[in-house]
């Protein structure tokens, strides 16, 4: 993800979804298979920025993710963070859980 996008309303995947992801599978890609996958947070321009997801999946058939975290780096200088670790399952990294890892065994 990037550090420095310069507002929320200049990094928006669409109107109802904050961010982007850090990678996205689409339905191209049936039957992925992901390992040990991460995803992190800095961004550092001083003004809350968020991702809905570090991870998306389309509705792909045989698609399969396991192990997968993200975490907020860096509270002191970063803010905002990613709300959830892949769609809407997982929980949040952000300024309240800084330099932990939040994980996903396994999606879905």
């Amino acid at each position: 993800m990037p550090y420095d996008p310069p507002s929320q309303a200049a990094w928006m995947e669409n109107p109802a979804t904050d961010g982007y992801p850090a990678f996205q599978i689409t339905h191209q890609a049936a039957g992925f298979q992901g390992y040990g996958m991460g995803s992190y947070s800095f961004f550092n321009q001083g003004v809350e920025i968020f991702a809905t997801s570090a991870f998306e999946v389309d509705d792909t058939p045989g698609v399969q993710l396991h192990d997968l975290l993200t975490i907020f780096l860096d509270a002191v200088h970063g803010s905002g963070g990613i709300l959830h670790v892949v769609n809407d399952t997982g929980g949040s990294s952000t300024v309240a859980n800084p330099d932990v890892p939040v994980t996903v065994v396994s999606y879905p």
